[in-house]
């Protein structure tokens, strides 16, 4: 069984940083990208961050230059540092490895449980 989870969300005014961590425990055999997402009220799910083992994070185009996301595969961990926050960056944050379970098994996509990002005007 796969575990990702998360912390670091809260409530920020708007200008102002968050760093959320997330990190993947359990039965892994090799972890291919880590990123988060996060999902507004009403909106769908989006993209903000992931970066493929070895590579380098891509980024949205509405957080490029003020996230930066970092990992640590050694801990099977992932970082986001939220910057020049927004209202419109208010949403629950998702971690999301796609990883293997065993040499043979197929690369599937796990998800944390959220952290909610309030970002006051």
């Amino acid at each position: 069984q796969v575990q990702l989870v998360e912390s670091g969300g809260g409530l920020v005014q708007a200008g102002g940083s968050l760093r959320l961590s997330c990190a993947a425990s359990g039965s892994i055999f090799s972890i291919n990208t880590m990123g988060w997402y996060r999902q507004a009220p009403g909106k769908q799910r989006e993209l903000v961050a992931a970066q493929p083992s070895g590579g380098s994070p891509n980024y949205a185009d509405s957080v490029q230059g003020r996230f930066t996301m970092s990992r640590d595969s050694a801990k099977n961990a992932v970082y986001l540092q939220m910057n020049s926050l927004k209202p419109e960056d208010t949403a629950v944050y998702y971690c999301n490895a796609v990883l293997k379970t065993s040499r043979w098994g197929s690369s599937l996509p796990y998800w944390g449980q959220g952290t909610q990002v309030t970002v006051s005007s």
